[in-house]
């Protein structure tokens, strides 16, 4: 009979760029079970809203997490109109959804790179945040900011771009293809990497819904659903988009779908900045939140849905605001896919989850 032990993972680990703490039950190399425990990092982020009037918030809300940092601002500036009744122009709408396309190559990009380091290809991992500094580029041009771009405002966003600007923009997406294209076909061929990933972390489409899994997790084990589909703000005016899925429901297919969303982000990028209207990209908000007014909305995030939820007082600082956020989501789908593994396999697995503790912990 094989004896039941318990091994912690976490919160420190080579493969963990954050803190996640595990409690792994091993019948001897097997995972039969995990226990997660949140918590080791406490910010109080939402407490703060309470402190800070509605619109100096959102230079907190962009700190939830500095990979997704665009689309939490974008979040809570979209909840916040929402509860005001404030219309944002459709130039704003586009130049929105245009840089949080762009925070989907970045962060792909960077998680590309984070697992061709899990894997022991070193020179592959500089390649990948190579290209991910040219994606970094085009957001210091265009916000002045690399990581926290603090360009979303409640009205619309502060800063205009020019055609030329858009086009560089699309440009520079287009030059970074055929490299891409080689790491992807590095990644997705190399008979070491599949090896790791093929049949590994295998979630099925029944338990990836039941457990409301969400964004390329839950796609990879062939659920279509994606928040863009939705067709919210300037998402409504793409010719044609469809969730990209896998039926793998492993971590290869978890990889194939982040590879592919790339292609499709830049695709969406390029399509909007031709597609742009002119006119202002603002507008003046006046006012503050009605008592009882709140309003929720959802964002595709990188790592998927995220909820926010905001509720005025009547006052300058809102009475709550709340963010559900990817990871916080796919905790229970990340056991899942850890019961029945190799407990080599344990940092693999976890990696194409693509957990992020900082919005978990937020």
């Amino acid at each position: 009979m094989s004896k039941r032990t318990v091994v912690p993972f976490g919160p420190q680990h080579p493969v963990l760029p954050e803190p996640l703490h595990l409690d792994l039950v091993l019948e001897d190399e097997k995972v039969v079970d995990a226990v997660p425990q949140i918590g080791f990092v406490h910010r109080g982020l939402e407490k703060l809203v309470e402190k800070r009037d509605f619109k100096s918030y959102l230079a907190i809300v962009e700190r939830v997490c500095g990979i997704c940092s665009f689309g939490h601002g974008m979040g809570y500036a979209q909840a916040v109109e929402k509860a005001m009744g404030i219309e944002v122009p459709p130039r704003a709408e586009y130049l929105r959804v245009i840089w949080h396309e762009l925070s989907r190559v970045h962060s792909h990009i960077l998680w590309l790179g984070l697992a061709a380091d899990a894997f022991g290809f070193e020179s592959l991992f500089m390649h990948c945040w190579r290209l991910r500094e040219r994606v970094l580029d085009v957001f210091e041009a265009t916000t002045g900011g690399r990581v926290i771009f603090s360009v979303v405002k409640v009205g619309g966003v502060k800063r205009d771009l020019d055609a030329g600007q858009l086009a560089r923009m699309a440009d520079t997406l287009a030059g970074i293809e055929d490299e891409y294209g080689q790491i992807a076909r590095t990644l997705l061929e190399d008979a070491t990497v599949r090896n790791r990933l093929a049949g590994v972390g295998h979630v099925s489409r029944e338990d990836a819904v039941g457990l409301s899994m969400v964004g390329p997790f839950l796609r990879a084990s062939g659920e279509p659903y994606d928040v863009r589909s939705f067709g919210e703000g300037a998402y409504g005016a793409l010719s044609d988009f469809q969730p990209i899925t896998s039926d793998e429901g492993d971590c290869l297919g978890r990889m194939r779908v982040r590879v592919a969303e790339v292609g499709q982000s830049a695709a969406i990028v390029r399509e909007l900045a031709a597609k742009a209207p002119a006119g202002e990209v603002a507008v003046e908000v006046k006012g503050r939140p009605d008592d009882g007014a709140q309003a929720s909305v959802l964002v595709e995030q990188p790592r998927g849905e995220a909820f926010y939820y905001v509720r005025g007082n009547g006052t300058k600082n809102l009475d709550r605001m709340r963010v559900r956020t990817p990871t916080s989501q796919n905790l229970a789908g990340m056991v899942q896919a850890l019961r029945g593994c190799d407990l080599a396999d344990v940092p693999t697995i976890i990696l194409t989850i693509d957990p992020c503790i900082s919005c978990t912990e937020r």
